[in-house]
C-alpha cells in the first residue's frame, strides 16, 4: 500500500480534510493508495480534535469522520520517510517550515496553494482542496497498474 502524506500547520483543518476526502474516494475507487496527516505546529492549531468547518463538510459529503486520525499529529521525520508522496497544502506557509525542520526533505514535498482562514472563507478553501484531491485520486487511478482478471 502507498501512502500520501499531507501536511499543513496544525494538522486540524486543511490536512484532515484532504487525509479524509482522499481516503474515501481512494478506498471507493480500489486505489492501493492510503493518506494520513501530519502539523507542522499543532501547538498553533485552537483547542480540539479536528476544525468545525472541516468536521461539518465532511458530514455534509457523507465522509465518515474515521477516514481521518482522531487528534492532531505533529510531522516528524519517520512520517516524511514512510510517504510515497508528501503534500503541503500551502507553499507560502509550509515551505519556510519545512526548510527550517525538515530542510533534506524540501524537494521531496509537493507545495499546493490553498489558503487558510486568514486568507480564504472555509467554503472556498475546502472546494479547492477537495479539487485537488480528487484530481489527484484521478491521477493516481490512472496510474495504476492494470490488473489481469486471470
Amino acid at each position: 500500500m502507498s501512502e500520501v502524506l499531507f501536511i499543513c500547520t496544525g494538522n486540524y483543518y486543511r490536512s484532515r480534510f484532504a487525509e479524509a476526502v482522499f481516503n474515501h474516494h481512494a478506498q471507493r475507487a480500489k486505489l492501493p493508495w492510503r493518506a494520513f496527516s501530519r502539523g507542522l505546529a499543532i501547538e498553533m492549531a485552537p483547542p480540539g480534535a479536528i476544525s468545525p468547518h472541516t468536521l461539518e463538510r465532511l458530514q455534509r459529503r457523507s465522509i465518515p469522520l474515521a477516514a481521518t486520525g482522531p487528534h492532531p499529529q505533529p510531522l516528524v521525520e519517520a512520517d516524511l520517510r514512510r510517504a510515497t508522496r508528501a503534500i503541503a497544502v500551502k507553499e507560502a506557509e509550509h515551505r519556510p517550515m519545512i526548510e527550517a525542520r525538515f530542510p533534506a526533505w524540501v524537494e521531496r514535498v509537493e507545495f499546493w496553494h490553498v489558503h487558510d482562514l486568514d486568507a480564504a472563507l472555509p467554503d472556498e478553501a475546502l472546494d479547492e482542496l477537495e479539487a485537488r484531491v480528487r484530481a489527484l485520486v484521478a491521477e493516481l487511478g490512472e496510474n495504476a497498474p492494470m490488473q489481469s482478471s486471470a
